[in-house]
């Protein structure tokens, strides 16, 4: 179906041509609201549902309005962008670290349990995590973390995809890598460092950017574990800012850019490895 498709673009018959349009017609209907989120953005509010995409008198008062005068309504947008930073930070290392480890044990290493470990794994992956989100409020609860940066880290510095797409990268190496490793005496720590890795980054590079967009874009969870406006991350923030300031519509517009930003310059430098990871996935 897939190389159907491509013919049919590629070639210059009336059917290509408007297959052709209707896939960029398509694009542009999912672009449109992006691109009025940032119109809106750049508006005064009272302008935004008033004048054309294009039209009205453009400004950075709304952007200006959240790095200054949100402050005096409790709403620190410009810490919560440091905290959705660090937060995202922080899970994306720790998911590479703790994936690149446990995959390696679970493709190269031979010990008790290793099936049952890697059925467990491809469970765990299927199973909605919104199931989780009870019993893991519960054992943060317990141990404290309700309210603080370790509440939005510790429950995500393992990914069970992570682990799975890493493991399947690293079976399929050679294993005179491994054998040059061990008559060098290299440790565990060097070989995945040292070996594995470097030769594996096509798949570390897929892992990293879904867990940084995932961590960027979660919503769920901190809305729940985080209630105090001064340690919310972006995403949070933003939503009770626009629950309570309706009114502010360019701020909050504003707000949206900000965190898509980061999002959309992610993609535009590394779109050849989403792409990759999007193929991984479905297959």
């Amino acid at each position: 179906m897939r190389t159907r498709l491509s013919a049919l673009l590629r070639s210059k018959t009336p059917g290509g041509w408007a297959a052709t349009v209707a896939i960029y017609a398509l694009a542009l209907t999912w672009l449109y609201p992006f691109a009025w989120m940032v119109a809106a953005s750049l508006k005064p509010t009272p302008q935004i549902y008033t004048t054309a995409l294009f039209a009205g008198d453009w400004t950075l008062d709304n952007f200006r309005f959240l790095f200054a005068t949100a402050d005096k309504l409790d709403r620190p947008f410009l810490q919560a962008l440091g905290i959705s930073a660090l937060v995202t930070l922080c899970v994306t290392a720790s998911v590479l670290v703790t994936s690149a480890f446990i995959a390696f044990a679970l493709a190269r290493l031979r010990f008790p349990g290793r099936k049952l470990f890697g059925d467990f794994l491809l469970l765990q992956m299927v199973i909605p995590t919104t199931m989780f989100i009870l019993p893991l409020f519960v054992l943060v609860k317990e141990l404290g973390l309700l309210n603080s940066l370790a509440a939005l880290i510790l429950p995500f510095m393992m990914s069970g995809w992570g682990i799975y797409m890493m493991s399947q990268s690293f079976r399929a190496m050679p294993e005179e890598y491994f054998d040059a490793a061990r008559l060098d005496r290299a440790s565990l720590w060097q070989t995945v460092a040292r070996v594995v890795m470097p030769l594996n980054t096509s798949i570390i590079a897929i892992v990293a950017l879904f867990t940084f967009t995932g961590t960027w874009d979660n919503f769920l969870w901190p809305l729940i574990a985080i209630s105090e406006a001064d340690r919310m991350p972006l995403s949070v923030l933003l939503a009770t800012f626009s629950k309570q300031y309706g009114g502010y519509a360019g701020p909050v517009m504003a707000g949206a850019v900000l965190q898509t930003l980061p999002l959309a310059l992610l993609f535009l430098v590394f779109r050849r490895q989403f792409l990759q990871g999007m193929a991984l996935s479905l297959k």
